[in-house]
Protein backbone atom coordinates (compact mmCIF):
# COMPACT_ATOMS: atom_id res chain seq x y z
CA UNK A 1 0.00 0.00 0.00
CA UNK A 2 1.69 3.36 -0.87
CA UNK A 3 0.98 6.28 1.41
CA UNK A 4 2.59 9.53 0.32
CA UNK A 5 4.26 11.18 3.66
CA UNK A 6 4.88 15.57 4.15
CA UNK A 7 6.65 16.99 6.67
CA UNK A 8 6.58 19.93 7.48
CA UNK A 9 7.63 22.26 11.10
CA UNK A 10 5.17 23.87 12.82
CA UNK A 11 6.16 27.09 15.38
CA UNK A 12 7.24 24.51 18.30
CA UNK A 13 9.65 22.74 15.98
CA UNK A 14 7.88 19.66 15.90
CA UNK A 15 7.19 18.14 12.66
CA UNK A 16 3.85 17.02 11.51
CA UNK A 17 3.76 14.58 9.22
CA UNK A 18 0.40 13.84 6.71
CA UNK A 19 -0.51 10.61 5.38
CA UNK A 20 -2.30 11.30 2.29
CA UNK A 21 -4.13 8.45 0.54
CA UNK A 22 -5.62 7.71 -2.85
CA UNK A 23 -9.14 5.98 -2.07
CA UNK A 24 -11.04 4.72 -5.35
CA UNK A 25 -14.64 3.86 -5.64
CA UNK A 26 -16.51 1.93 -8.51
CA UNK A 27 -19.21 3.77 -9.45
CA UNK A 28 -22.39 3.31 -11.53
CA UNK A 29 -26.00 4.75 -11.52
CA UNK A 30 -26.69 1.41 -8.81
CA UNK A 31 -28.43 2.57 -4.94
CA UNK A 32 -25.20 0.26 -3.54
CA UNK A 33 -22.94 2.11 -5.44
CA UNK A 34 -23.97 5.06 -3.94
CA UNK A 35 -23.66 3.68 -0.70
CA UNK A 36 -20.21 2.77 -0.54
CA UNK A 37 -18.77 6.12 -2.12
CA UNK A 38 -20.61 7.98 0.86
CA UNK A 39 -19.58 5.19 3.20
CA UNK A 40 -15.39 5.47 1.90
CA UNK A 41 -16.07 9.37 2.12
CA UNK A 42 -16.80 9.26 5.53
CA UNK A 43 -15.36 6.53 6.60
CA UNK A 44 -11.98 5.83 5.03
CA UNK A 45 -11.05 9.54 3.58
CA UNK A 46 -9.30 12.21 5.73
CA UNK A 47 -8.02 15.35 5.53
CA UNK A 48 -5.95 15.86 2.55
CA UNK A 49 -6.67 12.30 0.84
CA UNK A 50 -7.78 12.01 -2.98
CA UNK A 51 -11.25 10.03 -3.55
CA UNK A 52 -11.14 9.23 -6.99
CA UNK A 53 -14.87 7.89 -8.46
CA UNK A 54 -14.10 5.83 -11.24
CA UNK A 55 -16.89 5.14 -13.61
CA UNK A 56 -16.85 2.45 -16.29
CA UNK A 57 -18.08 2.25 -19.53
CA UNK A 58 -19.14 -1.68 -21.14
CA UNK A 59 -17.14 -1.48 -24.20
CA UNK A 60 -20.16 -2.83 -25.67
CA UNK A 61 -22.08 0.04 -24.43
CA UNK A 62 -23.06 2.08 -27.81
CA UNK A 63 -21.91 5.84 -25.78
CA UNK A 64 -18.78 6.78 -25.66
CA UNK A 65 -17.20 7.50 -22.45
CA UNK A 66 -17.70 11.25 -23.14
CA UNK A 67 -21.32 10.88 -23.18
CA UNK A 68 -23.27 12.83 -21.69
CA UNK A 69 -24.94 10.83 -19.07
CA UNK A 70 -21.61 9.10 -18.08
CA UNK A 71 -19.84 12.46 -17.50
CA UNK A 72 -22.82 13.70 -15.81
CA UNK A 73 -23.46 10.67 -13.41
CA UNK A 74 -19.44 11.38 -12.58
CA UNK A 75 -19.32 15.22 -12.36
CA UNK A 76 -22.84 14.81 -9.92
CA UNK A 77 -21.13 11.91 -7.81
CA UNK A 78 -17.87 14.01 -7.43
CA UNK A 79 -20.09 17.62 -6.71
CA UNK A 80 -21.97 15.73 -3.99
CA UNK A 81 -18.47 14.34 -2.29
CA UNK A 82 -16.79 17.75 -2.69
CA UNK A 83 -19.94 18.87 -0.80
CA UNK A 84 -20.22 16.87 2.13
CA UNK A 85 -16.59 16.80 2.70
CA UNK A 86 -14.82 19.90 1.02
CA UNK A 87 -11.26 18.97 2.58
CA UNK A 88 -10.92 15.67 0.59
CA UNK A 89 -9.66 16.00 -2.82
CA UNK A 90 -12.43 14.60 -5.30
CA UNK A 91 -12.03 13.41 -8.86
CA UNK A 92 -14.00 11.35 -11.33
CA UNK A 93 -12.90 9.60 -14.33
CA UNK A 94 -15.19 7.78 -16.81
CA UNK A 95 -13.24 5.00 -18.79
CA UNK A 96 -14.72 2.26 -21.43
CA UNK A 97 -13.43 -0.62 -21.30
CA UNK A 98 -14.18 -4.46 -19.79
CA UNK A 99 -15.04 -3.79 -15.63
CA UNK A 100 -12.37 -6.14 -14.39
CA UNK A 101 -9.27 -5.19 -16.27
CA UNK A 102 -10.17 -1.71 -16.28
CA UNK A 103 -10.22 -1.33 -11.93
CA UNK A 104 -6.68 -3.37 -12.35
CA UNK A 105 -5.54 -1.01 -14.50
CA UNK A 106 -6.70 2.18 -12.95
CA UNK A 107 -5.59 0.73 -9.41
CA UNK A 108 -1.82 0.55 -10.42
CA UNK A 109 -1.64 3.19 -12.58
CA UNK A 110 -2.97 5.87 -9.55
CA UNK A 111 -1.13 3.57 -6.72
CA UNK A 112 -4.57 3.38 -5.29
CA UNK A 113 -4.40 2.80 -1.32
CA UNK A 114 -7.78 1.45 -0.88
CA UNK A 115 -10.23 0.08 -3.39
CA UNK A 116 -14.28 0.52 -2.33
CA UNK A 117 -16.67 -1.60 -4.29
CA UNK A 118 -20.48 -1.84 -3.42
CA UNK A 119 -22.60 -4.86 -2.73
CA UNK A 120 -26.21 -5.09 -3.29
CA UNK A 121 -28.10 -7.89 -1.25
CA UNK A 122 -28.61 -10.99 -3.64
CA UNK A 123 -31.91 -11.98 -5.08
CA UNK A 124 -33.67 -14.39 -2.95
CA UNK A 125 -34.05 -16.43 -6.47
CA UNK A 126 -30.11 -16.40 -6.49
CA UNK A 127 -29.72 -17.34 -2.94
CA UNK A 128 -32.30 -20.24 -3.07
CA UNK A 129 -29.73 -22.03 -6.03
CA UNK A 130 -26.96 -20.64 -4.42
CA UNK A 131 -25.50 -18.97 -7.39
CA UNK A 132 -23.62 -15.17 -6.87
CA UNK A 133 -24.56 -12.69 -8.90
CA UNK A 134 -22.21 -10.76 -11.43
CA UNK A 135 -21.79 -7.80 -8.68
CA UNK A 136 -20.67 -10.18 -6.33
CA UNK A 137 -18.19 -12.41 -8.53
CA UNK A 138 -16.84 -9.31 -9.57
CA UNK A 139 -16.33 -7.97 -5.69
CA UNK A 140 -14.56 -11.33 -5.00
CA UNK A 141 -12.65 -11.27 -7.40
CA UNK A 142 -11.43 -7.50 -6.89
CA UNK A 143 -10.86 -8.29 -3.10
CA UNK A 144 -9.06 -12.04 -4.36
CA UNK A 145 -6.85 -10.39 -6.66
CA UNK A 146 -5.78 -6.59 -6.39
CA UNK A 147 -2.70 -5.91 -3.86
CA UNK A 148 -4.43 -2.64 -2.63
CA UNK A 149 -6.70 -3.39 0.40
CA UNK A 150 -10.14 -3.86 -1.18
CA UNK A 151 -13.19 -3.58 1.11
CA UNK A 152 -16.62 -4.33 -0.29
CA UNK A 153 -19.51 -2.82 1.65
CA UNK A 154 -23.18 -3.74 1.85
CA UNK A 155 -25.39 -1.16 3.23
CA UNK A 156 -27.37 -2.80 6.21
CA UNK A 157 -31.55 -3.22 5.58
CA UNK A 158 -33.24 -0.24 6.68
CA UNK A 159 -34.48 -1.89 10.27
CA UNK A 160 -30.59 -2.49 11.20
CA UNK A 161 -28.03 0.51 10.90
CA UNK A 162 -24.37 -0.23 10.33
CA UNK A 163 -22.72 -1.88 7.25
CA UNK A 164 -21.59 -5.48 6.36
CA UNK A 165 -18.56 -5.12 4.67
CA UNK A 166 -16.08 -7.86 3.26
CA UNK A 167 -12.10 -8.01 2.62
CA UNK A 168 -9.54 -10.66 2.23
CA UNK A 169 -9.93 -11.07 6.04
CA UNK A 170 -13.26 -10.88 6.85
CA UNK A 171 -16.97 -11.80 5.15
CA UNK A 172 -19.80 -10.10 5.61
CA UNK A 173 -18.74 -8.31 8.49
CA UNK A 174 -20.63 -5.98 10.67
CA UNK A 175 -19.44 -2.33 10.82
CA UNK A 176 -20.81 0.38 13.39
CA UNK A 177 -17.56 2.19 13.29
CA UNK A 178 -17.62 5.89 13.22
CA UNK A 179 -14.34 5.30 11.23
CA UNK A 180 -11.66 2.83 10.45
CA UNK A 181 -8.83 5.10 9.07
CA UNK A 182 -9.58 8.14 11.61
CA UNK A 183 -5.61 9.95 12.00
Amino acid sequence: MKMDMHGSGNEGGVFEFVVKKRVMVVVDQSSHSKHAMMWALTHVTNKGDILTLLHIVSPSHHSSPSSSSSSYLATTLGSLCKACKPEVEVEALVIQGPKMDTVMSQVKKLEVSVLVLGQKAPSPLLNCLCLPSSTEEFVEQCINTLECLTIGVKKQSKGVGGYLISTRWHKNFWLLLRSLFRS
